[in-house]
């Protein structure tokens, strides 16, 4: 069954991808952990500045430990006393890394914010975008995946940060406009103008939320 699915991802990421490519951005394919990571590290250049988006992606697959112990300039808003600062710093960085909340199956990427630093870095400002994205991200469409984005992903991430949002206790969208909610801004990027900057990397199996 196991190997079944692994096929099945395969197929898909390639999808995916041409999809992505038809789209201005650059699309991967990684096995297995290990290979996105050393997919991620082949796109970031020796003493590059390099900063973060929030992602569990990025901690599983052991890209933020690589990166706070490598050869960079890493800008580390979650060690910083002026978070805020950091945040402002991203947009001159040289690799800027983040998840993504859902993908469609012919490359559209989507993704939900709180405060808009990922997002908002994602749009416009690091010269390199590097999204980390487990295949369970991959949805049919732009409707679905937003209905993933929404019903799976920022719930889940509520409970991550301890806020009390309506989500927190249903485990759904309740479209809501509480001061915890992390739906505040929503980016729907379905081309890049500039010509691979943004590099989307597929993990088999299920990876983030």
């Amino acid at each position: 069954m196991e190997e079944m699915r692994n096929i099945r991802n395969e197929k898909l990421a390639r999808t995916v991808i041409r999809g992505l490519e038809s789209r201005n951005m650059k699309g991967y394919y990684a096995a297995d952990k290990d290979e996105a990571l050393h997919l991620a590290l082949s796109l970031i250049p020796k003493g590059g500045t390099v900063a973060k988006g929030g992602s569990a992606t990025v901690s599983e697959i052991g890209l933020l430990d690589a990166v706070r112990g490598g050869d960079y300039r890493f800008l580390d808003r979650e060690t910083a006393e002026d978070k805020a600062a950091i945040e402002r710093m991203t947009y001159e960085s040289d690799v800027f890394l983040t998840g993504v909340n859902a993908l469609t199956a012919d490359g559209v990427l989507i993704n939900i914010d709180g405060n808009a630093n990922r997002v908002s870095a994602i749009a416009y400002g690091p010269k390199k975008v590097i999204c980390l994205a487990g295949m369970n991200k991959v949805a049919p469409d732009t409707d679905s995946a937003m209905k993933r984005a929404r019903n799976e992903a920022a719930p889940i991430n509520v409970q991550r940060f301890g806020l009390q949002t309506p989500c927190a206790k249903t485990g759904m969208c309740m479209d809501c406009k509480s001061p915890d909610t992390i739906c505040c801004q929503f980016l729907i990027t379905r081309y890049s103008r500039q010509k691979d900057r943004i590099h989307v990397i597929l993990i088999n199996g299920e990876w983030g939320f």
